[in-house]
């Protein structure tokens, strides 16, 4: 379990690193597909599998179907394996495949699409325990189902998270019908993992895969400002909450949410404090592909609160997940790298040597 590896990346330099060696290194954002959970909502609900593919282009369409049919192969145990020791990854928390959150289903289809995910992950998990640990989905379109399904995932199946959207088919993270679900997840102490599937009202971005290139950290900005602006921080202080893809652009342009707090009473009329407060409470994963913003990413955001993520399996991830964040300084890289994920998910991190 000391294998060492070596690594080349676009960002820098060449560079060494040992798996289990000088750094522990876990991976907050990598998924899995349950192809058979496509299959009962293609029996029980036709209408609900791909919609949301409805804003993308022929052309992304073609590039797509390429794409998933490798992704059995790649994203199977073996497979998978080789991969985390090629690239220096110690722990997956995997969580479901986006595309499989079935919002729009049917209460009851949502539910037994669900435990049949998170059972296959849990499943997944068992078989190499050492390597992985499990977050899970719930059937957010039926609160009280979402909560059953939550608390069978950390009791019955040990899963570590809950993987939830942006929106709950259309419905913004502070609609109050959503607040006892906020107190479930708090009361369990699991972590909430919010990962976006494109943009709701992507008219003008079906064409270049605009809808994930722009769609889906517009999504994550949307979410985070709800989150904040529509009080859920506030009556939830003590939820877990980390949002893929560096958070979006919330991140990056704060200081705008914050001036409309002071100077306007309707942004101020639901959360207690200026919105840039309740940012920092958030963790991020690292995954903005390039190491200028993760740098800032780490100057304003602070490297207690962000994690490496590489999006595995798919081709919008990062290559190279270590080497991507050889320019954090000594004191920064061992928490980015996988103490703060392994905190926020209960790994026991073992001792490591230079």
């Amino acid at each position: 379990m000391t294998d060492t590896f070596h690594s080349c990346h676009d960002h820098g330099r060449r560079t060494t690193f040992s798996r289990r060696g000088q750094h522990f290194v876990v991976d907050i954002h990598c998924h899995l597909h349950v192809r058979e959970a496509d299959e009962m909502i293609q029996a029980e609900s036709p209408s609900s599998f791909g919609a949301h593919m409805k804003f993308t282009s022929p052309k992304t369409i073609e590039v797509n179907r390429a794409q998933f049919m490798g992704l059995a192969r790649r994203g199977g145990v073996e497979n998978r394996l080789a991969d985390m020791d090629r690239l220096g990854i110690d722990v997956q928390a995997i969580s479901p495949n986006p595309s499989q959150y079935y919002y729009n289903a049917p209460a009851e289809v949502g539910r037994l699409v669900s435990r049949l995910i998170n059972d296959r992950i849990a499943a997944t998990v068992a078989g190499n325990p050492d390597r992985f640990v499990g977050m899970g989905t719930v059937p957010l379109q039926n609160v009280e189902m979402a909560i059953a399904e939550l608390r069978r995932c950390k009791s019955e199946l040990g899963l570590r998270g809950i993987e939830i959207n942006t929106n709950v088919d259309g419905a913004d993270l502070h609609d109050r019908r959503l607040d006892p679900f906020w107190s479930a997840a708090e009361d369990a102490g699991v972590l909430i993992f919010i990962h976006p599937l494109g943009f709701t009202h992507a008219e003008r971005m079906s064409e270049y895969y605009f809808n994930n290139l722009i769609g889906n950290p517009l999504e994550s900005t949307l979410a985070i400002g709800h989150l904040i602006f529509g009080g859920v921080l506030d009556r939830h202080s003590g939820l877990r909450i980390c949002v893929a893809h560096g958070g979006g652009y919330m991140p990056g342009y704060w200081g705008r949410m914050d001036h409309g707090w002071h100077a306007r009473a309707d942004c101020s009329a639901d959360c207690l404090h200026k919105p840039s407060s309740y940012l920092r409470r958030l963790w991020l994963d690292t995954l903005v592909h390039d190491q200028d913003q993760l740098a800032n990413l780490v100057r304003t955001h602070g490297a207690d609160r962000l994690c490496l993520g590489t999006d595995y399996p798919f081709d919008m991830g990062e290559p190279d997940p270590v080497g991507f964040h050889s320019g954090l300084d000594d004191a920064d890289l061992p928490k980015v790298l996988g103490l703060n994920a392994a905190g926020l998910l209960g790994i026991e991190a073992p001792e490591v040597t230079p």
